[in-house]
């Protein structure tokens, strides 16, 4: 387990360093941050009464901001702004602003180079029995972590894992990041001063937009102190095909195994709230039509 203990201390000590892309700009009273965006970016505004308006601030003043809509200019005072959000202006479709996808950062179970915000997390289940959780603690570090819940099981006899990731390149259409996936099993007596330890330490790209995206993955296998020879890969990708509902595929090939592993299925989605139903299968002779069920749903604060 010695990677997997440096691991979690280079990622916890870089998640306390501050850096200017990623440290908070203080408002007062608590105010969302209220800026000029560029002509790529569109912003949706909330004001305290419930109301939203799409378009973009073009004056902030001391006490009021004047924001531009397709239809008018209108005077807004600060105090009465609620929430201020931006997204892409390729955003709206059809008069309509598509929400961001609230799992961006996986696919089914492998993630994607793409990261939580500082702030942001996400509760997830896994086929019921294995619920989890991630974490922002910056823009660039997010770190998650579950067990396994199996009726009659006692706590002694549960999987716990843990998922640091680290962001390394973050732009609209290129997402690069460095993780892991330490496992501890249990051993047939229970847990001891030196616990089976198992995992993954990976590296993984997203390529594309939002909407659109291919990842491409690599990761080392390793059981205790001993790290595999040769790595696992992954191909995936997924596809947004209406505002609440998208593709997604997620493909393994495993070092020594003749049969890759694919999966493919649908993510169903509000603004908050995501659930996966897919199909899992292998290519070759043993295939099961037209695969083993797969479930899964995460729920975004």
């Amino acid at each position: 387990m010695r990677q997997a203990r440096f691991l979690i201390l280079f990622l916890f000590l870089v998640g306390g360093i501050k850096t200017a892309e990623s440290a908070d700009v203080p408002h007062p009273d608590g105010a969302p941050q209220l800026s000029i965006p560029d002509s790529t970016r569109l912003q949706v505004l909330t004001t305290t009464d419930g109301s939203t308006n799409v378009g973009r601030i073009i004056h902030v003043g001391t006490d009021s901001i004047d924001f531009k809509t397709d239809l008018s200019i209108v005077r807004i005072p600060i105090s009465r702004i609620e929430s201020l959000k931006e997204v892409p202006a390729t955003a709206r479709k059809a008069g309509k602003i598509w929400f961001e996808n609230p799992n961006s950062t996986r696919l089914f179970f492998a993630p994607t180079g793409r990261m939580l915000s500082k702030g942001e997390g996400y509760f997830s289940d896994y086929y019921l029995f294995f619920p989890g959780f991630s974490y922002g603690f910056s823009d660039r570090i997010t770190v998650g972590g579950g067990m396994s819940i199996f009726p009659g099981v006692s706590v002694d006899e549960q999987l716990f894992f843990l998922s640091p990731k680290i962001g390394i390149v973050s732009t609209e259409s290129v997402n690069l990041a460095l993780g892991a996936l330490i496992m501890r099993v249990p051993s047939d007596d229970g847990w001891d001063e030196d616990p089976n330890g198992a995992g993954i330490l990976y590296g993984v790209a997203t390529l594309g937009s939002a909407d659109a995206s291919v990842t491409l993955g690599a990761g080392l296998g390793f059981v205790g102190g001993n790290l595999a020879e040769r790595p696992m890969v992954m191909v995936g990708g997924e596809k947004r095909l209406t505002r609440t509902i998208a593709f997604v595929t997620e493909n393994w090939v495993f070092p020594g195994v003749d049969n890759p592993l694919i999966s493919y299925g649908f993510r169903f989605f509000g603004e908050r709230i995501s659930v996966d139903l897919g199909l899992l299968n292998i290519l070759g002779d043993e295939a099961i039509f037209p695969g083993l069920p797969y479930i899964d749903f995460v729920i975004k604060f």
